[in-house]
């Protein structure tokens, strides 16, 4: 049997193995038809984009549940891919022909695709090997990137089909503008700030009149740009002024009056409300009612255009609005300025502010769409979590507007619709036409704009599959079985798919949504290189490993409102892999002589036939608590709570485990041990570890691997942990059973047994007793390792007899010199120290021992500590300053911390008072 290092070095371990998984085939699904499927598709990242701690959930939760998945026997299939990033690849393009000192416009378009093309072969699939380095089980055979002929064909049918059945249009329409990137943007592009601002109050004089209408306005920049003044039809202030005209300040141009109980709140502000249609969506409604002209000062450059007075033209809207507010004022215009809290928009991608501007552009009519997918959440076909999110889901879906798909780019998916220059018509068509389809004319030109990237992504459950073409992989794949992704991304991304797999693969995409939380900086803000609190995953992996990485963040999986992330406790986890690791050299140093048939023979009787009389207090406990575990952890993953899992079997490996079953079992190991006795704990040993690396697997793939590849296997066997069967609880015959590569462990007997259950009350009540008896030495600075008599005082004649079968392994692990059973109406020493247990007392005889004077004046210093701790913890915990500003992870660590004290305080006063202190 191959032995294991001394020190356990990732760097060594997952690169080799990954290799090996992955060219052995491993990634891929199981054939056969009969097995159920499980299909997961990876949110695609950006093709030029770095692995950020975002991803790296995402892929942990991912590879976690799949891994499961596969070994509890489905089809698992993970389907890997990138996506072309429109605006963020197309401004990577265009600032590396700044630097070459041209532009996109110089070199024109067929030589601006041409270079995305080739920045993308030279900085795509850096991302693709940093997930490999993390472990994702992707099937990379299966690998799909939203510009490849497939996703394009999709898109193309997709775009062409929605056109036939009216639901994709073209329209001028109001749009956010991205000055920045020049493009149009949809609703959720725009990402709406509160800040401070003013409300301008400006005179506008009535025509032929001394009356002055009062308006209101956040920006007074746009005034240039009104055609009306709206006034509810029933403000008697304002009645009698319906129909007539205002003169515009600075232009002299004339606009109507115009009645509109929509807009107008009358008991708002003056009730005047300025109408520009083209700056504002409220007021492009207006401008439809009443018929208004739509007059465009601001161009999509930014910046004001001919249309203002020419002092005006060429300056930024900040600029422009400076201007316009000191010529209002020198005017006489200006009534006043206050302060008001303004509602902004701002470019997701470039972070400008975005102008509502007026365009020709491509939409989708999204209320048909939205529909059946609003019914499938409702009806559970498609099950939202955490659930609480399908509130978000139906606010946003029953109140979607039509989405916005054209942008102004050149990087990305061509519309596929040609303008013909003779009849004015277009013709949208699957294969490019080279005519035009109404009039027959050859001067027809292809749209210029490409359509939005989340167009291509919304189809990306289908494409993965090979869709329109009807695959074999669709047909068995699709609906996939799990969408997870960031919870910020549920209308952007999760919504469309929905509409789109709906619409077009005639199913829900999904039949389950997992939503995860931000993964924030160790300052609990959002993660910025300007701020300096980035953390990159792969330097976290070259230091700690992938797997305690990826056991962090399995952890912290299940929270919602925001992981604050901790490299202490990433270290944390790599000490875990460390005590796994050594645990697991223990274990392999003492099963050299245990091989496929001792194992054989020991599932035979103990796992198979439950018979686990031949087995030890210490083996049979520890067989049921991992059997327990396993059970639970698999209950767990089917729930989505990663992070319950996790933290169950780290408490049982590391506690359970390591920090008592080993200890016990060195009993039956050391050399001289009766050999049936040895036979047992190895058997025990062997299939305990089997259990945890199964368990584990998912969670830490590479390090449970290498330890298994060491453990002794039955015969037939899989070559590796990957394909070994989950110890998931099934049915037979009406008991509860789990299977171990061809054994089947009878859970509910071995459970049952009569003296398991007696083994898990012995070791109850010995980790009671030994952690009292350690716990007063380690009160009076004994050494641990001290020999000293403990007194153990019980009238219960059950747990008498349980502490006489416990003694010997009680002294064992106490390290004690005797533990005693006192006789019933025995006076315990006066000077002594004592801890309480179930059904008794442990007592711990301090003459000679401890110098009392010296003991009490410790004991009053560590008293007035602690009180003086707890004083200072209780002030700042009851103030509300610190409770408001303190992230709730800091108010709850010192709010057990308290808790904690207060037993201390409890325990130093009654030791003080033992001693006569």
């Amino acid at each position: 049997m191959e032995k294991l290092n001394s020190v356990y070095e990732p760097q060594a371990v997952e690169a080799r193995l990954y290799s090996w998984w992955r060219d052995a085939g491993n990634f891929k699904p199981a054939p056969g038809a009969d097995r159920p499927t499980y299909t997961v598709v990876l949110p695609p990242p950006n093709v030029t984009g770095r692995l950020h701690m975002g991803h790296a959930l995402t892929a942990t939760i991912e590879d976690t549940l799949v891994r499961w998945r596969r070994m509890c026997g489905d089809a698992a299939l993970w389907l890997p891919g990138t996506d072309h990033a429109g605006i963020s690849t197309q401004v990577m393009v265009e600032r590396q022909l700044v630097k070459e000192g041209t532009s996109r416009e110089q070199v024109g378009r067929e030589e601006f695709v041409r270079r995305a093309w080739e920045w993308t072969r030279e900085h795509g699939g850096i991302i693709d090997r940093q997930h490999e380095a993390l472990g994702a089980s992707l099937d990379w055979t299966r690998y799909r990137f939203t510009l490849d002929p497939i996703s394009s064909r999709a898109v193309r049918e997709a775009f062409v089909r929605l056109y036939e059945d009216g639901l994709v249009y073209r329209a001028f329409r109001l749009i956010n503008w991205d000055h920045a990137s020049q493009t149009a943007l949809s609703d959720l592009e725009v990402e709406h700030r509160e800040s401070d601002g003013s409300l301008w109050h400006l005179a506008y004089p009535v025509e032929d009149s001394s009356d002055v209408l009062v308006v209101a306005t956040t920006r007074p920049e746009t005034m240039l740009g009104d055609t009306a003044v709206a006034v509810h039809p029933d403000d008697p202030r304002y009645k009698h002024l319906i129909g007539r005209r205002v003169i515009l300040p600075l232009t002299g141009r004339k606009v109507p009056i115009v009645a509109d109980p929509i807009l107008v709140d009358m008991n708002f502000g003056t009730g005047a409300v300025k109408v520009t249609p083209a700056h504002d969506f409220n007021d492009f409604e207006v401008g439809k009612r009443h018929d208004l002209e739509l007059v465009v000062v601001i161009d999509r450059r930014g910046r004001l255009n001919e249309n203002v007075p020419e002092r005006f033209r060429g300056l930024t809207v900040a600029e422009g609005r400076e201007a316009v507010v000191a010529a209002l004022a020198e005017a006489g215009a200006l009534i006043k300025v206050e302060p008001h809290k303004l509602n902004l928009g701002y470019s997701q991608r470039t972070g400008v502010v975005c102008e509502p501007l007026p365009s020709d552009q491509w939409f989708v009519r999204t209320g048909p769409l939205a529909e059946p997918t609003i019914e499938a959440v409702r009806s559970g076909r498609t099950k939202i979590l955490p659930e609480h999110r399908e509130g978000d889901y139906f606010r946003w879906m029953e109140n979607i507007h039509d989405w916005c798909i054209s942008r102004q780019l050149w990087w990305g998916h061509r519309i596929p619709a040609w303008h013909c220059a003779a009849c004015s018509k277009i013709t949208v068509g699957r294969e490019d036409p080279s005519a035009c389809a109404h009039c027959g004319s050859t001067a027809i030109e292809q749209d210029p704009d490409v359509l939005d990237t989340w167009f291509s992504s919304g189809l990306w459950p289908l494409t993965c599959l090979g869709w329109p073409e009807q695959s074999a992989d669709l047909q068995r794949f699709y609906p996939t079985a799990l969408m997870e992704t960031g919870w910020d991304i549920l209308f952007f991304w999760v919504a469309r798919m929905m509409m789109f797999g709906m619409y077009f693969g005639g199913d829900v995409p999904f039949r389950n949504v997992f939503l995860h939380s931000m993964v924030l900086g160790e300052d609990g803000r959002k993660m910025a290189k300007m701020r300096g609190n980035v953390v990159d995953p792969m330097e976290i992996i070259e230091k700690y490993g992938a797997d305690s990485l990826r056991f962090y963040l399995s952890t912290m999986a299940g929270q919602d409102q925001g992981i604050i992330f901790s490299r202490a406790r990433v270290e944390g986890y790599r000490n875990f892999c460390n005590k796994l690791w050594n645990a697991a050299r223990f274990a392999l140093m003492n099963l050299e002589d245990f091989g496929p048939a001792e194992l054989a023979a020991y599932r035979a009787q103990v796992i198979e036939k439950a018979d686990v009389g031949p087995l030890a207090i210490a083996d049979r406990w520890i067989l049921a608590r991992a059997l327990e575990t396993a059970i639970a952890v698999d209950e767990l993953f089917s729930q989505y709570r990663l992070d319950l899992a996790a933290h169950a079997v780290y408490q049982f490996v590391w506690y359970e485990l390591c920090d008592w079953y080993l200890e016990l079992a060195k009993s039956n190991l050391r050399e001289g041990a009766p050999p049936a006795d040895r036979r047992a704990t190895q058997g025990t040993l062997a299939t305990v570890f089997d259990l945890v690396m199964r368990v584990l697997h998912p969670i830490v793939p590479f390090i449970t691997e290498e330890i298994w590849q060491r453990l002794p296997r039955p015969a037939g066997a899989p070559a590796s942990l990957m394909l070994a069967p989950f110890p998931r609880p099934r049915v037979r015959d009406g008991e509860k059973v789990l299977e171990l590569d061809g054994p089947v462990a009878r859970v509910g007997a071995i459970l049952a047994e009569e003296g398991t259950l007696r083994a898990r009350e012995d070791m109850t009540a010995l980790v009671e007793l030994t952690t009292a008896a350690r716990s007063l030495k380690a009160e009076f600075k004994l050494p641990p390792g001290k020999r000293v008599e403990v007194l153990v005082r019980s009238d219960d004649p059950e747990v008498r007899a349980r502490i006489a079968r416990l003694h010997p392994l009680v002294v064992h692990l106490a390290k004690l010199q005797q533990l005693r059973l006192m006789e019933p109406h025995e006076v315990a020493p006066k000077e002594a120290a004592t801890e309480v247990v179930r059904g008794g007392e442990v007592i711990l005889p301090l003459a000679g021992l401890v110098d009392f004077a010296a003991e009490r004046t410790r004991l009053s210093r560590d008293l007035e500590k602690a009180r003086k701790e707890a004083d200072g913890l209780t002030a700042k915990l009851q103030n509300p300053g610190f409770r408001a500003k303190a992230p709730p992870e800091v108010i709850a660590k010192g709010e057990a911390r308290l808790v904690e004290l207060g037993g201390d305080l409890e325990r130093l006063q009654a030791t003080l008072a033992r001693l006569g202190g």
